[in-house]
């Protein structure tokens, strides 16, 4: 049961009220480890410590992160907004208050300390925008993010998929940096995962679409299974694992990189 080395580590889960993100706290309980948790909704949860925090409150965020103080081993970035949000608020949760609370964590990590965040196979057009994406990941604090998505308001369009890209592209960035401390970075790229966030999918995604998504394996993941590649992810087993963003999408991407996906089927919204 201690395979996955979470007995007695101290972490911390961001969107640990519902979905992937509560599948990664309970499955972290199971295992033995403290689990602090971050959310704009109060979790049922026994947790070490639960802080009410809303990402797009740069103030919150630290304050939230300074109540939990001490050593963190761990930290689990499973906080998000979909597309049919507004997208400024979209970015500011899924970049900027991901990579705010982030940066705010990493001074109470030490060397074997591990970070994943959730960004999605709708991010998979990263390496077409890496210029781009390099843009606003260079630009310095919350604010400045904010401000960048702001101006250019015509790139991040309904924020969901650019968020994702960036945190994938921000995923690697960072990986070289903090691999200098003991530290690694990594993400994962979700398909179509029942959640209760899904339903906003559905609202704002042809039927179709989200089907096609979910090629070759015909139907969509459980939170648990998204949320136990977060623990290996994060875990001392997968200590040369570091700056990946893994594919937990049953093949699809495997799919369409082997042209056995027609990427076209996923253009119905446009």
């Amino acid at each position: 049961m201690d395979f996955l080395g979470y007995k007695g580590r101290r972490v911390v889960v961001s969107g640990c009220f519902s979905g992937m993100g509560e599948a990664t706290a309970r499955q972290l309980l199971e295992q033995g480890a403290e689990v602090h948790g971050l959310d704009y909704k109060p979790t049922a949860l026994k947790l070490a410590s639960f802080n009410q925090v809303d990402l797009r409150d740069p103030a919150a965020i630290d304050a939230a992160v300074g109540k939990i103080g001490g050593k963190v081993d761990a930290l689990f970035n499973c906080a998000g907004l979909p597309q049919t949000a507004p997208a400024l608020d979209v970015m500011k949760v899924n970049y900027a208050g991901t990579r705010r609370v982030t940066e705010r964590v990493l001074p109470l990590m030490q060397a074997g300390g591990a970070i994943v965040s959730v960004s999605s196979n709708g991010g998979m057009g990263w390496s077409r925008r890496i210029p781009t994406i390099m843009q606003l990941i260079q630009a310095d604090g919350y604010e400045a993010a904010v401000k960048w998505c702001e101006d250019n308001a015509e790139t991040v369009r309904e924020g969901y998929a650019f968020s994702k890209e960036a945190i994938i592209v921000w995923t690697m960035l960072m990986s070289n940096r903090l691999i200098k401390n003991g530290i690694r970075i990594n993400c994962t790229m979700p398909g179509p995962t029942q959640t209760p966030m899904m339903s906003h999918f559905e609202q704002a995604t042809k039927a179709s679409v989200l089907e096609a998504a979910m090629q070759p394996i015909n139907r969509r993941s459980t939170p648990d299974e998204q949320a136990a590649a977060l623990l290996f992810l994060n875990s001392p087993v997968a200590s040369y694992v570091n700056g990946v963003s893994f594919a937990v999408d049953g093949g699809f991407m495997a799919g369409i990189a082997t042209g056995q996906i027609d990427p076209r089927s996923l253009m119905a919204n446009a």
